[in-house]
């Protein structure tokens, strides 16, 4: 037996001393060493953290390249994230110089070369966030090892600038905004010219994110400055047709920053702007109000990109010729409005509290308000059609969250991958749906047991938290993360999510414009999980019923 766990160790240590590793890495702004972590059996990975990809950005410009560096850079710590306002929005936190990236390596015998490559950019709304360490307690959500490890790709995450300093625009060339956008775009860039030496391939790069960084990846795929960049991409939960993610009014926001920090409003307000400390103006954006059926919480979300007219020429549903060549994959959580919901309606925060069919209707109303009364009653005569004479409680809510999911995620994310299809030219088009049920659903749970997939539960799965958090999840949650790291990888890795070097559950069809199929994506897989038109009837609703309805103006009725 001793003899045994002697011979046992020495495999270990001699396994653990033959996973192969990068050593010091040559960029062009020098030379990079990282950290390399022994992960068992001739495996381990190379992290790399806090790797300049542009220079301190200047208040309210284009990211500009790093001057680069003398001697080895220690790659060991992850930088500050992009100054933001604090959850709360009693204070700002973080850093003006944050223009960095992380990048993960996964090894086996040999160093890997010639690796796909996978670039995450985060969520927030265009108004927090962060890839730079713990998102909140000590949790790394955004770690890339997982995905590095089973997939056998390369994960790199970026930090973009976000709230006042990374979206503010006068609507004019004068503070044009979009400057996250440009961050995102010089990484981008940065990975592209630099990633052969970490031993990646360039020409096999794919962006994804989620929520809002689902809608920078979407920005990212219709602006015409990528081309030639990147090969494929992912938006989880956000594309750049959803509600909040366009800013039509930009010149109103920038009016409250200004009137926020003293500035005045006319000519002079733009020098005045760029003139304020960086802190101060973090601090004058717009604040986020607890939302009301009333007054929705997305409409609260002001500080979002812009048609530009650089970065994106033209609104975003005439560009999508620009990503004719780019493999996308797209799709929503079956509840990502539960979370925005819950905010407007104010019965929906205790579980036992009864709620109004009136509040659907005035929530309805708000987000039908362009349409008047006409508008308000076609859309709930189709949401309510199954309701019979007495709805229970339960029906009642659920259709308040589809209301929520269909209007700020489900309908544009359809859109986008309609348009997607209809323009594409070498490009393969893919849609999914999340089914998986809450973790916090249930008996002695605070939310009701028919609650699914609320909006950013895609993200421990993907990320493979259930493999490095084992106690908090069962083994049907680690099914499903293997099953989101396989298709996401595939994907990045060949262009078809059933094809690379892990096995899939279920062969996922390609979107048509004909077939317009899409995966169900959950922990218990088979033949059933393919459906085809996802909520046809309500993107019908939302893209063609109502916008054929004369407009109304609260103005005629006086």
């Amino acid at each position: 037996m001793e003899r045994l766990k002697v011979l046992l160790a020495a495999v270990l240590s001699l396994g653990t001393a033959s996973a192969a590793s990068l050593g010091v890495v040559q960029t062009e702004g020098g030379s990079i060493r990282g950290q390399n972590i022994p992960l068992g059996l001739f495996r381990s990975v190379d992290v790399f953290k806090g790797i300049p990809f542009a220079a301190k950005p200047g208040t309210f410009g284009k990211p500009e390249p790093h001057p680069g560096w003398d001697g080895i850079l220690k790659a060991t710590k992850f930088a500050k994230r992009c100054l933001q306002i604090s959850m709360l929005q009693t204070s700002a936190f973080g850093s003006e110089d944050c223009l960095y990236l992380n990048i993960w390596v996964p090894h086996g015998r040999r160093v890997s070369s010639n690796l796909p490559v996978m670039v995450w950019f985060y969520g927030g709304a265009f108004m927090v966030g962060g890839s730079m360490g713990p998102n909140f307690l000590n949790n790394y959500l955004y770690s890339g090892r997982e995905v590095a490890d089973r997939g056998h790709v390369i994960v790199v995450s970026a930090g973009y600038r976000v709230g006042t300093l990374g979206f503010l625009s006068t609507g004019d060339s004068s503070l044009p905004g979009n400057y996250g956008l440009w961050d995102q775009h010089a990484a981008i860039s940065w990975v592209h010219r630099n990633i052969r030496s970490f031993g990646g391939d360039p020409d096999n790069v794919t962006i994804f994110g989620e929520s809002a960084g689902g809608a920078s990846v979407s920005f990212q795929t219709l602006s015409p400055h990528n081309k030639g960049l990147f090969k494929r991409a992912i938006s989880q939960s956000g594309v750049a047709l959803c509600p909040w993610a366009l800013n039509r009014n930009p010149r109103k926001v920038a009016e409250e920053v200004a009137g926020n920090v003293g500035c005045p409003t006319d000519d002079r307000m733009v020098a005045c702007l760029k003139s304020t400390d960086a802190r101060t103006l973090s601090m004058a954006s717009p604040r986020i109000q607890q939302g009301s059926p009333d007054y929705p919480a997305v409409e609260n979300l002001l500080l979002s990109p812009v048609v530009d007219g650089d970065f994106l020429p033209d609104q975003p549903g005439n560009l999508f010729h620009n990503a004719a060549d780019i493999d996308y994959l797209a799709g929503v959580n079956d509840m990502d409005g539960h979370l925005l919901t819950s905010s407007d309606i104010p019965s929906f925060r205790n579980k036992n509290q009864e709620t109004p069919v009136e509040d659907v209707r005035r929530l309805l109303a708000a987000y039908t308000k362009e349409k008047g009364q006409a508008g308000l009653e076609i859309a709930f005569a189709e949401y309510s059609s199954h309701w019979g004479s007495k709805p229970s409680q339960e029906t009642i809510k659920r259709t308040a969250v589809d209301i929520g999911t269909d209007y700020i995620f489900l309908v544009p994310i359809q859109t986008a991958i309609y348009l997607h299809a209809a323009n594409a030219i070498s490009g393969r088009t893919y849609s999914y749906l999340l089914s998986e049920p809450n973790l916090m659903a249930g008996p002695g749970k605070p939310y009701h047991d028919w609650v699914g997939a609320d909006h950013a539960d895609d993200l421990q799965y993907v990320f493979g938290k259930p493999f490095t958090t084992p106690k908090a999840y069962g083994d049907r949650h680690r099914d499903l993360s293997g099953y989101m790291i396989a298709y996401w990888t595939n994907f990045a890795r060949t262009g078809d999510p059933n094809k690379g070097n892990l096995k899939v559950p279920v062969t996922w069809p390609g979107f048509t414009s004909t077939g317009q199929q899409f995966l169900d994506i959950n922990a218990r897989m088979n033949e059933s999980s393919i459906g085809q038109e996802m909520r046809l009837s309500f993107v019908r609703l939302w893209i063609s019923t109502l916008p054929s309805l004369p407009s109304y103006d609260a103005t005629d009725a006086q």
